[in-house]
Parts: C-alpha cells; structure tokens; sequence
C-alpha cells in the first residue's frame, strides 16, 4: 500500500476543488487466488475532463450522483441554507417520526472506539482508507448536529469539535452519503447500538426531500418512473404479461410441465410480487416460481395492477416518502384482491421495503400479512410437496446472504435448510448469517453505472464479497468444474452480474450465479433435467 496523507475532517470545507483522495489498485485489500494476478486486476476508469467541469467531483476521483456547479457564491449559499434547514427537520418529530429515535441515540452516544470501522467491508477493502470509515462520515454529521440542531456555542465545538460549513463540505458530503451500502453490519457491531448506515440514509433523505438531489437512478429512473409508468424498467402492465406468457411458454418448453400464471385469483392464500429486474434479466427465476407453487399445489396469483408496481422500492435508500408511496400500491392491490397474504420474491430491497419500514405505513385494512418467498419454498421442500432428487445438483455450491434479508430480517435458516436438502456440494462463505458481507451492490448501488462509479464499486465496495466467493470456491477454481452461487436477491444478482463479468470469473472460473428456486426445479424429477444451463451465459 502507498503511503498517502490521511483526509482530515477539515479537508471536507476545502476550496480548491481537488479530490480528498485518489485510490489505487496497490492500496487496496489484496484478493486471493485467481485474482492476486495483478493481470487479472483490472485499471480504474478515469473521470472525463467534462464531468470533473460539470459536477461535483472533489470527493475521492469517483462520481456517483452527478451534482451539477453551481454558477455563483449565491446560489451555494442558497444550497447551504436548503441542507441546514433539511437538517433541522432530520430531528423533529413531525417531520421524521419513522427515524428520529434512532438518529438521536446515534448522534449523542457514540463512543468513538471503532468497532464499526472493523466491521466495515468498504473500509477494509479501500485499504482501512480513512475516508471510508463509518465514523468520518458520521462524525462530521454529528459535529453539525451539535452546532446547527442543538444551536451549542463555543463550549460546545470545543466539548463535540467544530466543523466549517459550505458548499464544498456538503457537496462531498452528498457524494459521501453514497460510499455506504447501507447494509448496517456496522450498527450490528457497535457495543450501544450507534448506527452509521442509517446516518447515511437519512442523509441521502435530506438531500433528496430538501434539495432535489438524488441519483439519477435511483429517483428520476427509478422510483418517478415505477409510480409514473408502473415499472422502474419502463415497462407498462401489459407488457409484463406479455413477458410472463413468454416465460411461461419457455418454462414449459424447457421443463416438459405445463406452466401457465394465474392473474387476479380473487382470494387466494398468496399474491407474488417478482421484482422486474428477474422479468426482464432473469427469466428463468419467475418461471422457476410459477412451476413450483403450481406443483406444490398452492393458492397463488399475480396481480394486474401490480404487473407494473413490481416489488421494486427504491425509495428505501434514499426517500421515506416515494417509499411510502410505492408501498401504499402494493398493499391497495393485495386488498382489493382479497388475498390472505402477499410473498415477496427473491428480492431483498423489496423484503426490507413492504416487510419492515412499511409498517408504519400500511395500517388498519392495508396491514396485510407479508412473507418471504424463502420461508414458503422451505415449507415447500422440507414437507415433501415435491419429489426431488439431489443427484442433479451435484455441483459445488456457495450461497450468499442479502443483507436486507437476513441480518434486517432473521432469515437465515430457512434458504439454508433447502440448500443443504438439495445441493450435495454446498459450502459456506465465512462469514455467513448474520454476520455475512454486502455483496457491494446494496443501497442502489447494483443499478448505478454512471461515470465511473461502477469501478469503484467492483474495486472497493464490492470486494470483500468477492474475496468471500473465490474462498469458498477455492477447491474448484478450475474451469473445468462449474460452479453456482446462490443469491436470492435481485440486487444482489445484478452485482454479481455485473461483477463476475469484470473480473472474467464466469469465463476464466466457470462462476455462474442465480437464485434459489432454480435450484430446486434443477432437482425435481418431473421435470427435463437441466433446468440449470451452465452455457446460458
């Protein structure tokens, strides 16, 4: 690793309009095998001369939201002012009544010792870079907090520390809230309970809420167009049919089982929500789910209405309210359908979303009972609904822990029982559970491919995960032997995508990644072997 100058908390408040720092591949955590060939590591992508003009880019040589520069002294100013006074209402209880205890407690309690930072895998992987520990980012929020929120005088910058407030801080400051996956192992580490991902959140709330500032594809691509077409893909009600009558065609075809989706079954135990990225990317996943509840035997339909509103909710990264809007047309769906229970599909994002923040939202007729696909498929599998021989899965097999699911949520042993049923050859990732890495591209991440953005979350956040997959497949790197990594979750997917492409790990390695419920029809014997195809790529 080179030896850099650390970035202080005062270099935020800088002028000259130069990144705090510049990460090379030397600097950062080393990988294992194959990928300690520095041939195999590949260079980062320079930011353009007319991005570093246009935006904000003084954080760290990477651009992720693409904040334009303002003209003039005046119309920064006129920013400040719109992040101070968002901030004033991050900590008022008619204005963030979901969040306000939490924040409070992680604003007044932290007790500085670092644990967070250990636990943290974009600080790791960057080299322990000091820009990336949670605390940098959470510290600088807390000195405002003191100063701004509790209007504390000179006593209070000398007992909290002061920091200088302006446009430069909080445009870095705006690009910092997103070097955080938010995947709160962090605030699962810390001794009292401090949480950093969700000081992060809160942040990119603000900025979104007060200031009109957001990823581009997170908001004006993703949430705007969920509510104002149906889809964040674009894609209308009718065209989602269409996909599924194709899906169920070619699922049919390939598996030799009838399989035809039923739409709007009034009352039936269970309405599927699919998140539209495995409509559109991985087909074979809502075919795989159409399959199995049908020969399970169970009482399942999708939703008309819903054909658009897929479970995608990216307001749960940046914005409580467009959260709260996507959520209401989920849960209006479900009612007037009467269904017992909606079963949210292989997508983490969307568990968190409509299982956890929502409610708060969804009360009285709208709190309909909510439940993951992955509990289902275990009842399914484990109670004998199918015949299934695990012969067929005799590959070696990893499996990764979304986030959202598991550490948020406790599903931990549920996928886990079907794996170990199923797949003769599986293995752990260590750590695993609660205590499992972010795949890197968690908090939105995995969709956000502006500039060179993509770089750094292959490089940086990223890594860990990926030092976890080559660990657990270290016995079977050849080629020769194909191998499956196992994510039940959308978003996690398009990094794996998106990242065993980057580093040639599909070609050069035989990695392929998928979900859970193709692994189950891979191994029912009513169907035509081979439902896994190892070449699809």
């Amino acid at each position: 690793m080179t030896d850099k100058p650390k970035p202080r908390l005062a270099d935020m408040s800088r002028r000259d309009g130069r990144p705090l720092i510049h990460i090379e591949n030397d600097d950062l955590m080393p990988l294992p095998a194959p990928l300690n060939d520095p041939a195999r590591e590949r260079p980062w992508t320079p930011l353009s001369p007319q991005a570093v003009e246009r935006y904000e880019c003084a954080l760290d040589d990477t651009c992720a939201v693409s904040v334009p520069k303002p003209a003039t002294r005046a119309e920064e100013d006129a920013l400040v002012g719109k992040f101070l006074a968002g901030l004033e209402k991050l900590f008022t209880r008619e204005n963030n009544w979901t969040f306000l205890q939490p924040l409070v407690l992680s604003m007044e309690h932290c007790a500085k010792c670092q644990t967070c930072a250990e636990a943290c895998h974009v600080f790791e992987a960057s080299g322990r870079n000091e820009l990336y520990r949670p605390t940098y980012r959470s510290e600088i929020v807390r000195r405002l907090y003191f100063k701004y929120v509790k209007h504390g005088g000179l006593l209070s910058a000398w007992q909290h520390g002061d920091v200088k407030v302006n446009w430069p801080l909080v445009a870095r400051l705006i690009e910092l809230s997103y070097r955080c996956n938010i995947c709160r192992r962090c605030a699962q580490t810390c001794p009292i309970g401090v949480d950093n991902g969700l000081i992060a959140h809160e942040l990119r709330k603000l900025f979104s809420q007060e200031m009109g500032i957001a990823a581009k594809e997170l908001h004006e691509t993703g949430s705007m167009l969920q509510l104002k077409v149906g889809s964040s893909t674009g894609m209308s009600a009718e065209v989602v049919k269409d996909n599924i009558q194709f899906i169920d065609e070619e699922t049919s075809e390939r598996t030799g089982v009838k399989v035809e989706t039923p739409w709007d079954v009034e009352g039936a135990d269970v309405l599927l929500i699919h998140n539209a990225g495995e409509i559109l990317a991985w087909p074979e996943n809502p075919g795989a789910f159409a399959l199995v509840l049908t020969a399970a035997g169970i009482s399942w339909t999708l939703s008309s209405e819903l054909a658009g509103y897929d479970s995608i909710n990216y307001g749960l990264w940046y914005d409580d309210v467009q959260l709260a809007r996507v959520a209401v047309k989920h849960a209006e769906a479900a009612k007037k359908l009467k269904v017992k229970k909606i079963v949210l599909g292989e997508c983490g994002h969307a568990h968190k979303a409509l299982s956890v923040i929502a409610d708060r939202v969804l009360t009285g007729d709208l709190n309909i009972p909510r439940e993951s696909s992955l509990t289902l498929l275990r009842d399914i599998v484990m109670n004998g609904h199918l015949k299934l021989d695990p012969s067929r899965n005799d590959f070696p097999v990893t499996l990764h822990d979304p986030c959202n699911l598991v550490r948020l949520m406790g599903v931990v042993e549920p996928q886990r029982e079907v794996v170990r049923a199923i797949c003769p050859k599986f293995r752990e990732m260590e750590p695993h559970g609660v205590d499992n890495y972010c795949c890197g591209g968690g908090s939105g991440f995995a969709i956000m491919s502006g500039h060179n953005f993509p770089d750094w979350r292959f490089h940086v956040s990223g890594r860990k995960k990926l030092q976890q997959i080559l660990g657990a497949f270290a016995d079977c790197l050849d080629p020769s032997i194909p191998k499956y990594l196992c994510a039940p979750c959308s978003n996690c997917k398009g990094q794996f995508r998106d990242m065993l492409a980057y580093y040639d790990l599909w070609e050069q390695n035989r990695i392929l990644y998928g979900g859970l419920v193709e692994l189950i029809v891979n191994a029912m014997t009513d169907v035509t072997p081979g439902f896994i195809e190892w070449e699809w790529h």
